[in-house]
């Protein structure tokens, strides 16, 4: 986990043809380039390719094509995922079609005045529910890692626009802790990934998958600092044009010592996660050693 750079991969030019595509012809004709795309990362991103074949091969025991065909349809989910937010963020016509398991739950969190914290992961597509969540009566911050090239930053903006959600963004000055803070203290929502860390971040392991794994401390010490309420939310998709969305009951620690309570959740946590990846396991886009 300790070369994750918080990068994606690719050029402004390669976002540029996919728009022109979805522009021109639709939904269909960019899905069917994106299987050139994929190949070619199944081929030449060795790194992300053999972490990814591992994760399949010894974690669900598939056998050596299998995982390789797995490797193929998970590199291809994820450039679907991406494809979509940009159909959904930029208006540009679809057929894709939502439903969203949990919704009260989020109503219900944002009802308790407390603050809260949406925990995900990188699993599916939960940015594909931004439109969703406008119905929310509490402002949702998103925290994210400005890794992104700043000329893909720049074009994709040009596209769809800035985000209509509140990004909170991780620096090295550590100044997003305080924005964070002030989420929280304003009574507002703060959705982050619980996944992966930095080489700086503390950490501590848990059984995940069958054998230890490391996740970052940050998220739960500060929901146990606050004591806000917390939801587990994710994105699936489940056919071509169809999103299924998931937000766990809203659960609370009270009465609890702090380290107590990031224990707790923290266990909580994992055990959804991995309910989700067995369920869902194309759509875990780790690309990373996850077990190092």
């Amino acid at each position: 986990m300790s070369s994750w750079k918080g990068r994606s991969k690719g050029k402004p030019l390669g976002y540029g043809i996919f728009v022109f595509v979805l522009k021109t012809g639709g939904v269909l004709p960019a899905y069917l380039l994106l299987r050139f795309v994929t190949l070619y990362y199944l081929i030449f991103s060795y790194k992300s390719t053999k972490s990814t074949f591992n994760y399949f091969h010894k974690k669900f025991n598939y056998n050596t094509l299998k995982s390789i065909y797995k490797v193929y349809i998970n590199y291809n989910l994820l450039g679907q995922s991406l494809i979509d937010k940009v159909v959904i963020m930029s208006g540009i016509p679809n057929k894709l079609t939502f439903e969203f398991d949990g919704i009260n739950n989020l109503h219900h969190i944002a009802s308790l005045k407390k603050g809260g914290l949406l925990l995900t992961a990188h699993i599916g597509n939960w940015e594909a529910a931004r439109h969703l969540l406008n119905e929310i009566d509490a402002r949702i911050n998103v925290v994210v890692f400005d890794g992104e090239d700043e000329g893909i930053k720049e074009y994709m903006e040009s596209v769809v626009g800035k985000s209509v959600l509140n990004l909170i963004v991780i620096k090295d000055d550590m100044s997003h802790i305080f924005e964070i803070s002030n989420a929280f203290l304003n009574d507002e929502l703060v959705c982050m990934p619980a996944d992966r860390y930095l080489e700086s971040n503390k950490t501590t392991k848990l059984k995940f998958l069958g054998e230890d794994a490391r996740f970052p401390l940050g998220p739960f010490m500060l929901a146990a600092k606050f004591g806000v309420p917390v939801s587990f939310v994710y994105g699936m998709k489940e056919s071509t044009f169809h999103y299924h969305f998931f937000a766990s009951e809203v659960k609370e620690y009270p009465d609890l010592e702090q380290d107590v309570v990031v224990q707790q959740m923290m266990a909580d946590f994992v055990e959804d996660m991995e309910i989700k990846v067995k369920a869902y396991p194309e759509q875990w886009y780790n690309y990373y050693n996850f077990w190092q």
